[in-house]
Protein backbone atom coordinates (compact mmCIF):
# COMPACT_ATOMS: atom_id res chain seq x y z
CA UNK A 1 0.00 0.00 0.00
CA UNK A 2 1.20 3.80 -0.50
CA UNK A 3 0.36 4.28 2.82
CA UNK A 4 -2.09 3.24 5.59
CA UNK A 5 -5.75 4.16 5.22
CA UNK A 6 -6.39 3.66 8.78
CA UNK A 7 -6.49 7.35 10.24
CA UNK A 8 -8.39 8.50 6.97
CA UNK A 9 -11.12 9.95 9.24
CA UNK A 10 -8.39 12.39 10.37
CA UNK A 11 -6.70 13.07 6.62
CA UNK A 12 -8.35 12.63 3.16
CA UNK A 13 -5.81 10.50 2.38
CA UNK A 14 -3.29 8.17 3.81
CA UNK A 15 -2.71 6.08 1.03
CA UNK A 16 -4.98 4.84 -1.73
CA UNK A 17 -3.35 3.67 -4.68
CA UNK A 18 -2.66 -0.39 -4.04
CA UNK A 19 -3.94 -3.56 -5.19
CA UNK A 20 -6.72 -4.02 -2.97
CA UNK A 21 -7.07 -6.73 0.20
CA UNK A 22 -10.26 -7.15 0.76
CA UNK A 23 -10.57 -8.15 4.50
CA UNK A 24 -12.22 -11.42 4.49
CA UNK A 25 -15.52 -11.06 6.77
CA UNK A 26 -19.09 -12.73 6.98
CA UNK A 27 -22.20 -11.07 7.16
CA UNK A 28 -25.61 -12.56 8.59
CA UNK A 29 -28.78 -11.18 9.53
CA UNK A 30 -28.02 -7.24 9.97
CA UNK A 31 -31.89 -6.68 10.47
CA UNK A 32 -34.03 -3.93 9.95
CA UNK A 33 -31.69 -1.17 10.55
CA UNK A 34 -30.24 -1.51 7.06
CA UNK A 35 -34.21 -2.19 5.44
CA UNK A 36 -33.42 1.58 3.93
CA UNK A 37 -31.21 0.26 1.54
CA UNK A 38 -29.27 3.60 0.17
CA UNK A 39 -31.18 5.72 2.21
CA UNK A 40 -28.21 5.26 5.13
CA UNK A 41 -25.17 6.37 3.93
CA UNK A 42 -22.17 5.55 5.88
CA UNK A 43 -19.70 8.06 3.37
CA UNK A 44 -19.62 10.08 0.47
CA UNK A 45 -16.36 10.21 -1.91
CA UNK A 46 -16.99 13.67 -3.89
CA UNK A 47 -20.77 12.62 -5.47
CA UNK A 48 -20.90 9.05 -4.90
CA UNK A 49 -22.45 7.56 -1.62
CA UNK A 50 -21.30 4.88 0.26
CA UNK A 51 -24.58 3.09 1.64
CA UNK A 52 -25.00 0.72 4.48
CA UNK A 53 -26.08 -1.90 1.89
CA UNK A 54 -23.03 -1.52 -0.26
CA UNK A 55 -20.98 -1.98 3.15
CA UNK A 56 -23.61 -5.05 3.77
CA UNK A 57 -22.86 -6.44 0.12
CA UNK A 58 -18.84 -5.84 0.99
CA UNK A 59 -19.08 -7.99 4.14
CA UNK A 60 -20.46 -10.66 2.78
CA UNK A 61 -18.02 -11.75 0.54
CA UNK A 62 -15.57 -12.20 3.53
CA UNK A 63 -15.16 -14.90 5.91
CA UNK A 64 -14.43 -13.72 9.08
CA UNK A 65 -17.14 -14.41 11.80
CA UNK A 66 -18.92 -11.47 13.41
CA UNK A 67 -17.56 -12.19 17.05
CA UNK A 68 -14.43 -11.19 15.36
CA UNK A 69 -15.77 -8.11 14.60
CA UNK A 70 -17.25 -7.69 18.27
CA UNK A 71 -14.16 -8.37 20.03
CA UNK A 72 -12.35 -6.21 17.90
CA UNK A 73 -14.81 -3.02 17.83
CA UNK A 74 -12.17 -0.97 20.10
CA UNK A 75 -9.80 -1.62 17.63
CA UNK A 76 -11.77 0.23 14.77
CA UNK A 77 -12.67 -2.65 12.92
CA UNK A 78 -15.37 -1.17 10.99
CA UNK A 79 -13.74 2.06 9.99
CA UNK A 80 -10.72 -0.28 8.34
CA UNK A 81 -13.62 -2.66 6.93
CA UNK A 82 -14.77 1.01 5.69
CA UNK A 83 -11.62 2.03 4.70
CA UNK A 84 -11.25 -0.69 2.35
CA UNK A 85 -14.80 -0.12 0.55
CA UNK A 86 -14.20 3.50 0.49
CA UNK A 87 -10.35 2.47 -1.26
CA UNK A 88 -12.13 0.45 -3.99
CA UNK A 89 -14.81 3.16 -4.46
CA UNK A 90 -11.66 5.53 -4.81
CA UNK A 91 -10.39 2.83 -7.71
CA UNK A 92 -13.59 2.71 -9.19
CA UNK A 93 -14.26 6.35 -9.71
CA UNK A 94 -10.22 6.42 -11.25
CA UNK A 95 -10.84 4.10 -13.56
CA UNK A 96 -14.14 5.43 -14.75
CA UNK A 97 -12.74 8.76 -15.12
CA UNK A 98 -9.80 7.47 -17.44
CA UNK A 99 -11.98 5.51 -19.35
CA UNK A 100 -10.20 1.89 -18.71
CA UNK A 101 -12.72 -1.07 -20.25
CA UNK A 102 -12.12 -4.84 -20.51
CA UNK A 103 -13.20 -6.80 -23.35
CA UNK A 104 -15.04 -10.33 -22.28
CA UNK A 105 -12.14 -11.58 -24.67
CA UNK A 106 -10.18 -10.74 -22.23
CA UNK A 107 -11.86 -11.44 -19.48
CA UNK A 108 -12.63 -14.93 -21.33
CA UNK A 109 -9.10 -15.69 -21.64
CA UNK A 110 -8.21 -14.25 -18.00
CA UNK A 111 -10.54 -17.34 -16.75
CA UNK A 112 -9.07 -20.10 -19.44
CA UNK A 113 -5.35 -19.40 -18.45
CA UNK A 114 -6.27 -19.82 -15.12
CA UNK A 115 -4.36 -22.67 -13.33
CA UNK A 116 -6.88 -23.65 -11.25
CA UNK A 117 -9.10 -24.36 -13.86
CA UNK A 118 -6.65 -26.32 -16.43
CA UNK A 119 -6.33 -30.08 -16.69
CA UNK A 120 -2.71 -32.02 -16.57
CA UNK A 121 -2.28 -30.90 -20.26
CA UNK A 122 -3.16 -27.51 -19.57
CA UNK A 123 -6.19 -27.14 -21.32
CA UNK A 124 -9.17 -25.27 -19.94
CA UNK A 125 -11.48 -27.54 -18.04
CA UNK A 126 -15.05 -25.65 -17.44
CA UNK A 127 -16.05 -29.10 -14.73
CA UNK A 128 -13.25 -27.04 -13.01
CA UNK A 129 -14.62 -23.66 -13.34
CA UNK A 130 -17.92 -24.93 -12.01
CA UNK A 131 -16.59 -27.07 -8.94
CA UNK A 132 -14.39 -23.63 -7.76
CA UNK A 133 -17.73 -21.91 -8.13
CA UNK A 134 -19.98 -24.53 -6.54
CA UNK A 135 -17.08 -24.67 -3.45
CA UNK A 136 -16.83 -20.80 -3.15
CA UNK A 137 -20.53 -20.19 -3.34
CA UNK A 138 -20.03 -18.09 -6.11
CA UNK A 139 -21.89 -17.21 -8.99
CA UNK A 140 -19.93 -17.13 -12.52
CA UNK A 141 -21.40 -13.50 -12.76
CA UNK A 142 -20.42 -12.34 -9.68
CA UNK A 143 -16.75 -14.33 -10.05
CA UNK A 144 -16.36 -12.68 -13.35
CA UNK A 145 -17.86 -9.10 -12.32
CA UNK A 146 -14.57 -9.26 -9.67
CA UNK A 147 -12.38 -10.33 -11.68
CA UNK A 148 -13.14 -7.34 -14.47
CA UNK A 149 -12.57 -5.16 -11.54
CA UNK A 150 -9.04 -6.73 -10.46
CA UNK A 151 -8.15 -6.16 -14.22
CA UNK A 152 -8.74 -2.96 -14.55
CA UNK A 153 -7.26 -2.17 -11.15
CA UNK A 154 -4.30 -3.87 -12.34
CA UNK A 155 -4.48 -1.92 -15.69
CA UNK A 156 -4.82 1.65 -13.43
CA UNK A 157 -1.71 0.79 -11.49
CA UNK A 158 0.54 -0.25 -14.96
CA UNK A 159 -0.57 3.18 -16.17
CA UNK A 160 0.63 4.95 -13.16
CA UNK A 161 3.74 3.61 -13.72
CA UNK A 162 4.11 2.89 -17.27
CA UNK A 163 7.29 4.01 -18.82
CA UNK A 164 9.31 3.79 -16.00
CA UNK A 165 12.68 2.74 -16.30
CA UNK A 166 15.67 3.16 -14.24
CA UNK A 167 18.73 4.42 -15.65
CA UNK A 168 22.09 2.43 -15.70
CA UNK A 169 24.08 4.67 -12.54
CA UNK A 170 21.26 4.68 -10.38
CA UNK A 171 20.55 0.47 -10.63
CA UNK A 172 24.75 0.53 -10.19
CA UNK A 173 24.23 2.49 -7.12
CA UNK A 174 21.30 0.48 -5.31
CA UNK A 175 23.57 -2.52 -5.82
CA UNK A 176 26.63 -0.68 -4.52
CA UNK A 177 24.95 0.78 -1.61
CA UNK A 178 23.73 -2.83 -0.61
CA UNK A 179 26.08 -4.93 -1.39
CA UNK A 180 29.65 -2.86 -0.04
CA UNK A 181 31.61 -4.71 2.60
CA UNK A 182 31.55 -3.48 5.68
CA UNK A 183 34.13 -3.58 8.18
CA UNK A 184 33.22 -2.85 12.17
CA UNK A 185 34.66 -2.64 14.82
CA UNK A 186 32.34 -3.03 18.28
CA UNK A 187 32.37 -3.06 21.45
CA UNK A 188 29.82 -4.89 24.14
CA UNK A 189 28.63 -2.57 26.27
CA UNK A 190 27.41 -5.34 28.85
CA UNK A 191 30.65 -5.06 30.81
CA UNK A 192 30.50 -1.12 31.20
CA UNK A 193 26.84 -0.82 33.01
CA UNK A 194 25.99 -0.74 36.93
CA UNK A 195 26.06 -4.13 37.99
CA UNK A 196 23.10 -5.17 39.60
CA UNK A 197 25.54 -5.98 42.82
CA UNK A 198 26.48 -2.94 42.74
CA UNK A 199 22.83 -1.16 43.53
CA UNK A 200 22.50 -0.33 47.31
CA UNK A 201 19.64 -0.04 49.21
CA UNK A 202 20.21 3.58 49.58
CA UNK A 203 19.59 3.69 45.72
CA UNK A 204 16.48 1.68 46.06
CA UNK A 205 14.92 4.16 48.35
CA UNK A 206 15.74 6.87 46.42
CA UNK A 207 14.77 5.18 43.20
CA UNK A 208 11.32 4.23 45.30
CA UNK A 209 11.26 8.06 46.11
CA UNK A 210 11.92 9.50 42.86
CA UNK A 211 9.32 7.59 41.57
CA UNK A 212 6.87 7.04 44.55
CA UNK A 213 3.39 6.78 42.17
CA UNK A 214 4.62 4.56 39.20
CA UNK A 215 5.99 2.00 41.62
CA UNK A 216 3.18 1.81 43.89
CA UNK A 217 1.80 -2.29 44.25
CA UNK A 218 -1.47 -3.36 44.47
CA UNK A 219 -2.12 -5.81 47.94
CA UNK A 220 -5.45 -8.26 47.65
CA UNK A 221 -7.32 -9.07 50.59
CA UNK A 222 -10.02 -11.79 49.72
CA UNK A 223 -11.04 -15.08 50.20
CA UNK A 224 -12.16 -17.93 47.84
CA UNK A 225 -13.69 -21.33 48.11
CA UNK A 226 -13.27 -24.45 45.43
CA UNK A 227 -15.88 -26.18 43.74
CA UNK A 228 -16.11 -29.27 42.08
CA UNK A 229 -18.56 -31.91 42.19
CA UNK A 230 -16.69 -33.74 44.65
CA UNK A 231 -17.59 -31.15 47.71
CA UNK A 232 -21.25 -30.07 46.29
CA UNK A 233 -22.90 -33.25 45.46
CA UNK A 234 -20.73 -35.97 46.24
CA UNK A 235 -20.09 -37.03 42.85
CA UNK A 236 -16.63 -37.33 40.93
CA UNK A 237 -18.60 -36.10 37.68
CA UNK A 238 -20.60 -33.17 36.30
CA UNK A 239 -24.46 -33.64 36.47
CA UNK A 240 -27.45 -31.63 36.59
CA UNK A 241 -27.39 -31.31 40.46
CA UNK A 242 -24.48 -29.93 40.25
CA UNK A 243 -25.09 -27.12 37.64
CA UNK A 244 -28.63 -26.28 39.83
CA UNK A 245 -26.47 -25.42 42.92
CA UNK A 246 -24.16 -23.50 40.73
CA UNK A 247 -26.90 -21.56 39.55
CA UNK A 248 -28.11 -20.94 42.97
CA UNK A 249 -25.10 -19.17 44.19
CA UNK A 250 -25.08 -17.34 40.96
CA UNK A 251 -28.35 -15.91 41.90
CA UNK A 252 -27.06 -15.53 45.57
CA UNK A 253 -24.10 -13.15 44.12
CA UNK A 254 -26.83 -11.37 42.32
CA UNK A 255 -28.88 -10.93 45.71
CA UNK A 256 -26.11 -9.73 47.71
CA UNK A 257 -26.17 -13.22 49.97
CA UNK A 258 -22.55 -12.79 51.71
CA UNK A 259 -19.71 -15.07 50.90
CA UNK A 260 -19.18 -16.12 54.42
CA UNK A 261 -23.02 -17.57 54.18
CA UNK A 262 -22.79 -19.28 50.90
CA UNK A 263 -20.10 -21.32 51.95
CA UNK A 264 -21.68 -22.09 55.19
CA UNK A 265 -25.30 -23.04 53.71
CA UNK A 266 -22.84 -25.38 51.15
CA UNK A 267 -20.65 -26.68 53.99
CA UNK A 268 -17.31 -26.20 51.97
CA UNK A 269 -13.99 -24.59 53.34
CA UNK A 270 -12.64 -21.25 52.24
CA UNK A 271 -9.47 -20.02 51.93
CA UNK A 272 -8.54 -16.21 53.29
CA UNK A 273 -5.59 -14.44 51.71
CA UNK A 274 -3.91 -11.46 52.58
CA UNK A 275 -1.76 -8.48 51.32
CA UNK A 276 -1.18 -10.88 48.08
CA UNK A 277 0.51 -8.91 45.66
CA UNK A 278 0.66 -10.43 41.76
CA UNK A 279 3.53 -12.89 41.10
CA UNK A 280 4.36 -15.72 38.65
CA UNK A 281 4.94 -17.49 41.16
CA UNK A 282 1.51 -17.14 43.19
CA UNK A 283 -0.99 -20.17 42.27
CA UNK A 284 -3.40 -19.94 39.25
CA UNK A 285 -6.55 -19.55 41.16
CA UNK A 286 -4.95 -16.78 43.04
CA UNK A 287 -3.72 -15.01 39.55
CA UNK A 288 -6.88 -15.34 38.32
CA UNK A 289 -8.56 -13.66 41.00
CA UNK A 290 -6.16 -11.02 41.26
CA UNK A 291 -7.02 -10.48 36.84
CA UNK A 292 -10.75 -10.34 38.00
CA UNK A 293 -10.20 -8.12 40.97
CA UNK A 294 -12.39 -5.23 39.74
CA UNK A 295 -15.67 -7.39 39.43
CA UNK A 296 -15.26 -7.99 43.44
CA UNK A 297 -17.89 -10.60 44.33
CA UNK A 298 -18.29 -13.42 41.90
CA UNK A 299 -18.19 -16.89 40.44
CA UNK A 300 -15.54 -18.35 37.28
CA UNK A 301 -14.38 -21.62 36.12
CA UNK A 302 -10.74 -22.54 36.18
CA UNK A 303 -9.92 -25.77 34.56
CA UNK A 304 -12.18 -28.59 36.47
CA UNK A 305 -13.42 -26.00 39.45
CA UNK A 306 -15.29 -23.64 39.82
CA UNK A 307 -14.52 -20.75 42.19
CA UNK A 308 -16.20 -18.57 43.92
CA UNK A 309 -14.49 -15.28 45.57
CA UNK A 310 -14.87 -12.14 47.18
CA UNK A 311 -12.58 -8.68 47.22
CA UNK A 312 -12.33 -7.98 50.83
CA UNK A 313 -9.84 -5.18 50.31
CA UNK A 314 -7.68 -3.42 47.65
CA UNK A 315 -4.53 -0.94 48.86
CA UNK A 316 -1.87 0.34 47.16
CA UNK A 317 1.40 0.31 48.46
CA UNK A 318 5.04 2.24 48.00
CA UNK A 319 7.56 -1.07 47.66
CA UNK A 320 8.50 -3.09 50.46
CA UNK A 321 11.92 -3.82 50.37
CA UNK A 322 11.76 -6.41 53.00
CA UNK A 323 9.94 -8.61 50.68
CA UNK A 324 12.85 -10.68 48.66
CA UNK A 325 10.84 -10.74 45.54
CA UNK A 326 9.46 -7.01 45.11
CA UNK A 327 13.15 -6.01 46.30
CA UNK A 328 14.73 -8.39 42.90
CA UNK A 329 12.09 -6.71 40.57
CA UNK A 330 12.75 -2.79 42.20
CA UNK A 331 16.64 -3.70 41.58
CA UNK A 332 15.60 -4.86 38.13
CA UNK A 333 13.75 -1.85 36.67
CA UNK A 334 16.77 0.06 38.47
CA UNK A 335 19.25 -1.46 37.03
CA UNK A 336 17.00 -1.32 33.18
CA UNK A 337 16.98 2.89 34.13
CA UNK A 338 21.06 3.01 34.29
CA UNK A 339 21.22 0.98 31.47
CA UNK A 340 18.82 3.49 29.48
CA UNK A 341 20.34 6.30 30.63
CA UNK A 342 24.04 4.98 29.93
CA UNK A 343 23.19 4.66 26.26
CA UNK A 344 20.87 7.57 26.02
CA UNK A 345 24.04 9.75 27.40
CA UNK A 346 26.21 7.49 24.90
CA UNK A 347 23.98 8.18 21.73
CA UNK A 348 23.38 12.11 22.62
CA UNK A 349 27.47 12.32 22.44
CA UNK A 350 27.62 10.64 19.48
CA UNK A 351 25.06 12.59 17.35
CA UNK A 352 25.93 16.16 18.93
CA UNK A 353 29.20 15.58 17.03
CA UNK A 354 31.37 15.21 20.54
CA UNK A 355 32.89 11.39 20.13
CA UNK A 356 35.87 10.48 18.42
CA UNK A 357 38.42 7.73 18.01
CA UNK A 358 40.03 8.73 21.68
CA UNK A 359 36.90 8.14 23.40
CA UNK A 360 36.45 5.05 21.39
CA UNK A 361 39.58 3.39 22.31
CA UNK A 362 39.29 4.70 26.27
CA UNK A 363 35.50 2.67 26.58
CA UNK A 364 36.75 0.23 24.22
CA UNK A 365 40.25 -0.80 26.19
CA UNK A 366 41.17 -4.46 25.21
CA UNK A 367 37.59 -5.54 24.49
CA UNK A 368 37.36 -4.07 20.56
CA UNK A 369 36.52 -6.82 18.40
CA UNK A 370 36.03 -6.51 14.62
CA UNK A 371 33.80 -8.32 11.76
CA UNK A 372 33.23 -7.44 8.49
CA UNK A 373 29.64 -7.62 7.16
CA UNK A 374 29.46 -8.86 3.36
CA UNK A 375 25.81 -6.91 2.43
CA UNK A 376 23.07 -5.36 4.13
CA UNK A 377 21.33 -8.39 4.16
CA UNK A 378 24.38 -10.02 6.39
CA UNK A 379 22.66 -10.41 10.07
CA UNK A 380 24.48 -13.56 11.57
CA UNK A 381 25.83 -11.21 14.32
CA UNK A 382 23.41 -7.94 14.31
CA UNK A 383 19.78 -7.69 13.71
CA UNK A 384 19.09 -6.79 10.14
CA UNK A 385 17.51 -3.06 11.45
CA UNK A 386 20.88 -2.30 12.67
CA UNK A 387 22.82 -3.82 9.78
CA UNK A 388 20.90 -1.64 7.34
CA UNK A 389 21.17 1.36 9.82
CA UNK A 390 25.36 0.81 9.39
CA UNK A 391 24.87 0.60 5.49
CA UNK A 392 23.50 3.89 5.39
CA UNK A 393 26.38 5.93 7.35
CA UNK A 394 29.67 6.96 6.37
CA UNK A 395 32.78 5.92 6.96
CA UNK A 396 34.54 6.71 10.81
CA UNK A 397 31.14 6.61 11.88
CA UNK A 398 29.98 6.22 14.91
CA UNK A 399 26.29 4.86 16.59
CA UNK A 400 24.18 2.10 18.64
CA UNK A 401 23.35 -1.20 17.25
CA UNK A 402 21.85 -4.48 19.13
CA UNK A 403 21.80 -8.19 18.27
CA UNK A 404 18.92 -10.45 18.23
CA UNK A 405 19.26 -11.34 21.80
CA UNK A 406 18.82 -7.42 22.55
CA UNK A 407 22.69 -6.94 23.54
CA UNK A 408 23.46 -3.87 23.00
CA UNK A 409 27.29 -2.57 21.05
CA UNK A 410 28.64 0.59 20.31
CA UNK A 411 29.78 0.46 16.61
CA UNK A 412 32.07 2.18 14.12
CA UNK A 413 32.16 1.78 10.22
CA UNK A 414 36.03 1.32 10.17
CA UNK A 415 36.32 0.98 6.42
CA UNK A 416 34.03 0.26 3.19
CA UNK A 417 34.96 -2.01 0.25
CA UNK A 418 32.77 -1.12 -2.59
CA UNK A 419 31.56 -3.49 -5.24
CA UNK A 420 30.56 -3.77 -8.74
CA UNK A 421 28.23 -5.22 -11.17
CA UNK A 422 28.39 -5.95 -14.71
CA UNK A 423 26.10 -5.26 -16.92
CA UNK A 424 26.38 -8.72 -17.74
CA UNK A 425 25.75 -10.43 -14.93
CA UNK A 426 22.05 -12.27 -13.73
CA UNK A 427 22.08 -10.54 -11.01
CA UNK A 428 22.21 -7.02 -12.98
CA UNK A 429 18.34 -8.01 -14.05
CA UNK A 430 16.85 -8.21 -10.24
CA UNK A 431 18.47 -4.94 -9.68
CA UNK A 432 17.42 -3.50 -12.73
CA UNK A 433 13.52 -4.52 -11.20
CA UNK A 434 14.26 -3.62 -7.86
CA UNK A 435 15.08 -0.14 -8.57
CA UNK A 436 12.26 0.04 -11.13
CA UNK A 437 9.93 -0.74 -8.48
CA UNK A 438 11.61 1.98 -6.66
CA UNK A 439 10.73 4.36 -9.00
CA UNK A 440 7.01 3.19 -9.06
CA UNK A 441 6.71 3.63 -5.61
CA UNK A 442 7.74 7.09 -5.48
CA UNK A 443 5.53 7.44 -8.62
CA UNK A 444 2.53 6.34 -6.77
CA UNK A 445 3.23 8.35 -3.63
CA UNK A 446 3.01 11.80 -5.88
CA UNK A 447 -0.41 9.97 -7.51
CA UNK A 448 -1.58 9.67 -4.13
CA UNK A 449 -0.87 13.23 -3.28
CA UNK A 450 -2.19 14.44 -6.69
CA UNK A 451 -5.92 12.21 -5.11
CA UNK A 452 -5.85 13.87 -2.25
CA UNK A 453 -7.09 17.35 -4.15
CA UNK A 454 -9.18 15.81 -6.53
CA UNK A 455 -11.74 13.68 -4.15
CA UNK A 456 -13.26 14.39 -0.76
CA UNK A 457 -13.91 11.84 1.37
CA UNK A 458 -16.93 12.79 4.31
CA UNK A 459 -17.54 10.32 6.76
CA UNK A 460 -21.19 9.47 8.09
CA UNK A 461 -20.30 9.05 12.35
CA UNK A 462 -23.93 8.85 13.14
CA UNK A 463 -24.48 6.06 11.13
CA UNK A 464 -21.25 4.29 11.55
CA UNK A 465 -22.17 4.52 15.39
CA UNK A 466 -25.04 2.66 14.31
CA UNK A 467 -22.97 -0.19 12.88
CA UNK A 468 -20.65 -0.23 15.88
CA UNK A 469 -24.15 -0.38 18.26
CA UNK A 470 -25.66 -3.24 15.99
CA UNK A 471 -22.25 -5.30 17.10
CA UNK A 472 -22.44 -4.52 21.06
Amino acid sequence: MIGSFRNFAKTKFAGLLVFIMIIPFVFWGMGSMFSGGNTNNLARVNKTNISTQEFIDYLNSSKIPQQYVRDNLENNIIQELLSGLISQTLLDLEIKDINFIISENTLLNEIKSNKNFLDDNGNFERIKYEKFLLENNQTAPGFELRLKKRELQKDLFEYIGAGTKSPTFLIKKLFEEENKKIEIEYINLEGLYNKKENISDNDLNNFIKENEKELKIEYLDFDYAILNPKNLVGLDEFNQAFFDKIDKIEIDISNEIEFRQIVSDLNIESVNIKNFRFSNKKKEIEKKIFELRNNKFDIFELENNFILYKINNIEQRIPDLNDNETKDEITQLLYQKNIFEYNNKLLEKINNGEFDDNEFLKIGKNNINSIKLSSIKDNKKFEINAVELLYSLPINSFTLINDEKNNIYLAKVKNIEKQTINLEDKIFRDYFNKQNSNEKQNILKSYDLLLSNKYDIILNQKTIERVKNFFK
